[in-house]
């Protein structure tokens, strides 16, 4: 897939802003941290629920699964994990410097593929389930989980685990996991915008558009709503098993399985952005975090309110996203090609 000047300029420009911007404006740095974990929540969202048609309400059960099985991994590498999560002082903590990085790129991994292994278990399950029940049975694994963890003396339950601190100064830390976040998100955006240009991506989109026809001509539609669920799920487990450390603390429902916090917002930006677009969802995810961010700091009490309305806004009267209204007003930038003919038909119409 070639790439314009115009294009090409544009990421440039990102990322030069991005790299800069934790140094330029390190008195928020977390909020700017946070900000690149909206933007993975809504690509990976958009992946089924826009691309494929599958709106699923319960990602964050891969988010949450992805920092608890790091979190395992980590503990497990030095220390007796049922220990380890018992009464504070069971056990004396210290993780070196070598064991922390080891740890955290090892749970990382596991925590992805085992958020796939999840994925795909999962899918022989909730694929059998279309349009709302679908909508319905994800959101229902997801507040499951946070219930059963939340029962599991070996994690932790209820009181959650502490994770090992950055061994660094503070300032290293933040901007450390800035980066981590920053790349993953990226490297998101970019798999997808490949996939999507593939006949992978053409197949989805045929589910999206009529799964029966799309099976009749002989596409094997279970096989790519499981590829894409596992895809998603991937990179949720990364993303999961960065927060936790980013985080230094997890718990079941406030932070790992947070579906009111992270669950339900990644669907809001999705559509805010304009879902089933490649910028759509990045467009919604800064809009979104920038509203939140700003509704805690001045409406502090109002601000689920506020972004109550802004989902009935967006769901109701924009339905189209950003992106798409900007793709009817403006076609040509999007390199759209609207007929002479069609148009004058439709100002004729009109």
């Amino acid at each position: 897939m070639s790439i314009s000047r115009r294009t090409l300029g544009l990421y440039g420009g990102i990322a030069i802003a991005s790299l800069v911007a934790p140094f330029v404006f390190d008195t928020y740095i977390s909020q700017l941290t946070v900000l690149w974990v909206m933007v993975l929540f809504a690509i990976t969202w958009d992946a089924m629920g826009g691309q494929m048609g599958y709106n699923s309400l319960g990602n964050i059960f891969f988010f949450g699964a992805g920092m608890y099985i790091s979190a395992v991994v980590q503990i497990g590498l030095h220390y007796d994990v049922a220990q380890y999560t018992a009464a504070y002082g069971a056990i004396k903590v210290d993780f070196t410097q070598a064991q922390y990085h080891v740890g955290l790129v090892l749970g990382t991994i596991v925590a992805a593929l085992g958020s796939v292994v999840l994925a795909v278990v999962l899918s022989w399950v909730v694929f059998g389930l279309r349009g709302p029940y679908f909508a319905i049975g994800t959101l229902g694994i997801a507040l499951a989980a946070g219930e059963l963890v939340g029962a599991w003396e070996y994690v932790g339950a209820g009181s959650g685990i502490s994770l090992p601190v950055f061994p660094g100064e503070p300032e290293v830390g933040e901007r450390f996991f800035y980066f981590a976040f920053f790349i993953a998100a990226v490297l998101s955006f970019f798999f997808f915008r490949w996939l999507y240009g593939t006949r992978f991506g053409l197949a989805i989109n045929a589910i999206r558009d009529d799964e029966e026809k799309a099976e009749a001509m002989g596409i094997r539609t279970m096989r790519y709503k499981t590829i894409t669920w596992a895809l998603s799920a991937f990179f949720l487990g990364i993303c999961g098993s960065l927060f936790g450390n980013y985080n230094i603390f997890i718990e079941p429902l406030e932070v790992a399985f947070a579906t009111v916090v992270f669950g339900i917002p990644m669907v809001v930006m999705a559509l805010l952005g304009g879902k089933g677009t490649l910028w759509g969802p990045v467009i919604g995810a800064i809009l979104y975090h920038v509203i939140k961010e700003a509704t805690w700091k001045y409406f502090l009490g109002w601000q689920w309110v506020a972004l109550g309305l802004l989902i009935v806004v967006t769901v109701v009267f924009f339905q189209q996203g950003i992106m798409g209204w900007a793709q009817d007003k403006w076609p040509e930038l999007f390199g759209i090609e609207v007929e002479e003919d069609s148009a004058e038909g439709d100002r004729e119409a009109a």
